[in-house]
């Protein structure tokens, strides 16, 4: 670490450590600092080191580290105020703000000193002459503390009722500070109106809105505006994120999730910050945070999982059960020793208050990836089925009636009441049509691998005297064997069951539902030979197909009634015959035909069959460019699907209709649609692989809506699982663009830069390769706005190149002008900047001369026209302050032969080029001031002026060119 040798190095390693991220090490640095300044032996250096050192404390978890710097600086001041400037004067006064709170977090410290300690301030701050306004809230911030609510709210009352003046906190932290005190009290409207100018970005500073998104997260969820709590949680948790000193705004997020449903995150949240368990530099932060994991790990505990591995305090292991013990133990042992500070009971009514707290959303979808655990697949517990005084076989007829109702008709969980059946009747004696029934659904439950089963309930069927039911038992074993690739067996199988089914029937010796049964399995065999039939399908096996299928809706069609078995053979027949024209190439009809099936189920009251047939429609629909129609099916099918879609289709269906209302611009509602998939997807178990396609869509969505920070989040949660094999390399790359405009947005230039590169250097593999240029152009504005100005110039040179072999002037031309500017700020100067410029505008006018239309013609004229503009705006930037008179002289008359050239050629465009070239004309009145020409300065004004006569005053620019150009008229006057 080099030594600080003058006041001037000092200052600027100063200022740079103030940029280092929070924590020990740039608190150290300042420690060093200070023992630097000591040592140039001049006192304003060493009140400044201290200053920089008390700050640097104050915004870290080593907060008990400030009074000595500050006691240190209050004697100096005392013993020689002239030592201090007025910024240093100024500085002193503001932090006592800090001292009384930071007391008022240290238990040790006594409660009289504190009030002593609010004396003081109040006398020093009355001998300045500022406002009582920061003393009243000091005061307001140890009655609140201490549990003194009348006093609070009298401290509160004068706060507001005080001026505002140079020792007020700013606006944030006020309205932060007031909206928080209404939320304790109960009143979470007017809370969540007092932060609204901070949620919405009006006032801002270090830690707002971190704080006020953070402590809005339970007054949100309490008025039931939960998609507000889960934005704010996913903004607010990046913000609070990298900063060591916000402790207690971390603990709202992880109380967020304890409360939402998010358990799985909130055990992420606490990986990520173990310090969090065990600094003790702040103990009011502490115990807010020790408070939450107890709230999450006893959450844990209530829904059975005691037991799980937990993140927690380093040096051993952990599970929630053993972790909620040791943070209660710890948050109350520690609120114990402010009671005891304070003499209420206060801190420790309000840490049990919290830990205490029942979900107020049982789930609430956050739409970021959770790593998966046993805390994501929480059910609820399911109730023990209390001892029955009557006999198990006392229920067997009611069991049995009840699944025979459900078979019948049709209804969702038939087969889990067999089961049901089964289990009750083991060891009971019963009639051989009895023993087939729950042996054939038992077939049905085991799928694959109840072909045996179906042929023994065959066999038990043909015993109970039931040959119809006995073949369709057979049948349905067939297709069984064709569902697991013995087709071939299969269809050896079905003839002999057809033949025996049709003679059976027309001498009344079986009934319609049996048959249709038969003639359904036998169709369902021929259809699994179309879909293994290699391509092109040989038209006898499709002809089969539909010939079996038309015989069912022959045998059926208008005969059903009130039976829903043949109603749903009807709509099946119907949704074979559409998969046959798709098949066939036939789009629309299998179209129509899909939309019949699903009429025909939801008109049998089977609506939950019609989801497959609905979500087959959408993709056609979607194929054929009816949108309309694509949206109407998906939103049928999630309504149809209710409560018996499985978390796989569910997270499809939503996802696919969060692409069709995307593609209609309806960002927000897409947005929501992919939410839900994303959850499905996780609760499915799809999370790295659909899961992750739907946050890589949401993040998109959220991204249109300019919800910059939530987008970021999402993306960046989507990333990991997004690789090229299972999703494609273009996702990739698109998710990595988005994620660098959104950073870029934020202000992470560095951080966008290194994405937007990411994505480039995927694309630079494509044979086609305009993504490959855009991105390198993005990265190279990204490094520019980041400071790293060298390694723009190379990206903007290699954006170039690309755009050079696509034969893009305009990208390239743009490539140049920004080089151009980077130079400008470079060793390599003005010459250099020069250059480019004029590199940029051979570039354009070459690639005017052979433009091959008016349209390409007439935006390569505007692109011209801008370069003319950027050149004469460089070319006036290049004079130096400190330039020869001459030197300065001459840039401006060539900067004013650039923004001359820019006029003419805008005005070549007519109308169209109006905006600029009124906007050029105006920079080249004030050069042509800026050179003693006030002649030519105010015929340019009057030339703005002419050119929007019989505008209206609707027109933003106009309005502003207007004004502009008075303003330039009434300088030139005035000169």
């Amino acid at each position: 670490m080099t030594g600080i040798t003058d006041f001037d190095a000092l200052r600027r390693a100063m200022a740079e450590n103030s940029e280092e991220p929070e924590g020990p090490a740039r608190n150290a640095r300042a420690e060093h600092l200070l023992a630097e300044a000591e040592k140039l032996n001049v006192p304003l250096a060493v009140i400044e080191a201290l200053g920089h050192q008390l700050k640097v404390y104050n915004y870290s978890s080593e907060k008990d580290k400030m009074f000595v710097p500050f006691a240190r600086l209050l004697r100096m001041w005392d013993e020689r105020p002239e030592d201090f400037d007025e910024y240093e004067a100024h500085s002193l006064h503001w932090v006592f703000k800090w001292m009384t709170a930071g007391m008022l977090d240290q238990p040790h410290v006594p409660l009289s000193s504190i009030e002593k300690w609010l004396g003081e301030m109040e006398h020093r701050y009355r001998l300045a002459g500022h406002s009582e306004r920061a003393v009243r809230s000091a005061e307001f911030n140890v009655a609140s503390h201490i549990g003194d609510v009348q006093r609070a709210e009298r401290a509160y009352a004068a706060w507001l009722a005080a001026d505002r003046d140079s020792m007020a906190d700013c606006h944030a932290c006020e309205l932060h500070g007031q909206g928080w005190w209404q939320s304790e009290r109960g009143r979470d409207e007017r809370a969540l109106e007092l932060w609204a100018p901070v949620l919405e970005g009006e006032f801002a500073c270090a830690h707002e809105p971190h704080t006020a998104l953070a402590s809005s997260l339970v007054p949100l969820l309490r008025l039931d505006r939960v998609e507000e709590a889960r934005a704010h949680h996913l903004r607010g948790f990046r913000l609070v994120r990298p900063m060591e000193s916000m402790r207690g705004a971390y603990a709202d997020h992880v109380e967020f999730c304890a409360l939402t449903g998010n358990e799985a995150r909130g055990l992420e949240l606490l990986a990520e910050r173990p310090a969090y368990f065990t600094d003790t530099g702040h103990p009011r932060s502490r115990l807010e945070f020790l408070t939450v994991v107890t709230l999450l790990m006893e959450r844990l505990t209530g829904l059975g999982l005691d037991e799980q591995r937990v993140p927690g305090p380093p040096g051993r292991a952990w599970t929630a059960h053993e972790l909620a013990a040791h943070a209660r133990a710890q948050a109350l042992e520690l609120a114990g020793r402010f009671d005891r500070r304070n003499g209420t009971s206060h801190v420790s009514d309000l840490a049990r208050a919290r830990m205490a707290q029942e979900p107020l959303v049982e789930r609430l979808p956050l739409g970021v990836r959770s790593a998966r655990s046993t805390v994501a697949s929480v059910a609820v517990p399911v109730p023990e089925v209390p001892a029955q005084d009557e006999p198990v076989e006392a229920e067997l007829p009611t069991l049995l009636a009840e699944a025979r109702r459900l078979s019948a008709t049709l209804q969702p969980h038939a087969v889990e009441a067999w089961a049901a059946v089964a289990r009750a009747a083991e060891g009971v004696e019963l009639d051989v049509r009895d023993r087939a029934e729950i042996i054939d659904h038992r077939a049905m439950d085991l799928g694959p691998d109840g072909v045996e089963l179906f042929e023994r309930a065959a066999e038990l069927y043909a015993e109970a005297g039931d040959p119809g039911e006995s073949l369709a038992a057979r049948m349905r074993a067939a297709y069984v064997r064709a569902l697991t690739g013995r087709l071939q067996e299969a269809l050896a199988e079905v003839t002999e069951p057809y033949d025996r089914i049709l003679a059976l029937y027309a001498e009344d010796g079986t009934g319609l539902r049996q048959t249709a049964s038969v003639l359904m399995g036998r169709a369902r065999v021929f259809m699994r030979r179309v879909h293994e039939a290699d391509e092109p399908v040989d038209p006898a096996i499709v002809g089969a197909a539909e010939a079996a299928t038309r015989e069912i809706l022959a045998l059926v069609d208008g005969r059903a009634g009130d039976d829903v078995r043949l109603a749903a053979r009807a709509a099946e027949a119907q949704a074979m015959l559409a998969e046959l024209a798709a098949l066939s190439g036939d789009v629309e009809a299998a179209a129509g035909l899909f939309a019949r099936a699903a009429a025909a189920f939801v008109g049998a009251g089977l609506p939950w069959f019609a989801v497959e047939y609905e979500a087959r429609l959408a993709g056609l629909a979607h194929h054929l460019g009816d949108t309309a129609e694509a949206e109407r099916a998906l939103r049928a099918a999630l309504e149809h699907g209710g409560p018996h879609l499985e978390a796989p289709g569910r997270a499809q269906l939503h996802l696919q209709l969060a692409e069709v209302l995307g593609g209609r611009g309806l960002s927000e509602e897409a947005a929501e649609h992919a939410l839900e998939a994303a959850h499905w997807a996780d609760e499915a178990g799809e999370g790295p692989t659909l899961g992750a396609w739907a946050r890589h869509q949401l993040g998109g969505f959220l991204l249109r809506q300019g919800r910059w920070a939530e987008a970021a989040e999402v993306l960046e949660s989507a990333l990991p699982d997004l690789t090229p094999e299972t999703h494609g390399d273009g996702a990739v790359v698109q998710t990595q663009w988005w994620l660098g405009d959104c950073l870029s947005e934020l202000g992470e230039h560095r951080e966008a830069a290194e994405r937007r590169l990411q994505a480039a250097d995927i694309a630079r593999h494509w044979p086609e390769q305009h993504d490959h240029a855009t991105l390198a152009h993005l990265a190279a504005e990204s490094l520019g706005q980041a400071g790293l100005h060298e390694e723009a110039d190379r990206a903007y040179t290699r954006a170039g190149d690309l755009w050079r072999e696509l034969g893009n002037t305009h990208g390239l031309v743009r490539s140049l002008r920004a080089r151009a500017w980077l130079a400008l700020r470079s060793e390599e100067g003005a010459d250099r900047a020069r250059e480019l410029m004029a590199a940029a505008v051979r570039e354009c006018a070459e690639a005017l001369d052979a433009a091959p239309d008016e349209e390409a013609c007439a935006r390569l004229t505007a692109e011209l026209g801008h370069t003319h503009r950027q050149f004469g705006d460089l070319l006036a930037r290049s004079a130096a302050e400190d330039d020869e008179d001459d030197s300065i002289q001459a840039a401006l008359e060539a900067a004013l032969s650039r923004m001359t050239e820019a006029v003419n050629v805008f005005a070549g465009l007519g109308d169209h080029g109006r905006h600029a070239r009124t906007g050029a004309e105006l920079a080249a009145g004030w050069l042509a001031a800026d050179l003693g020409r006030p002649t030519d300065a105010a015929a340019r004004a009057r030339a703005v002026l002419a050119a929007y006569e019989g505008v209206g005053e609707d027109d933003g620019v106009a309005r502003e060119r207007r004004a502009e150009a008075e303003q330039l008229l009434d300088v030139v006057e005035e000169g």
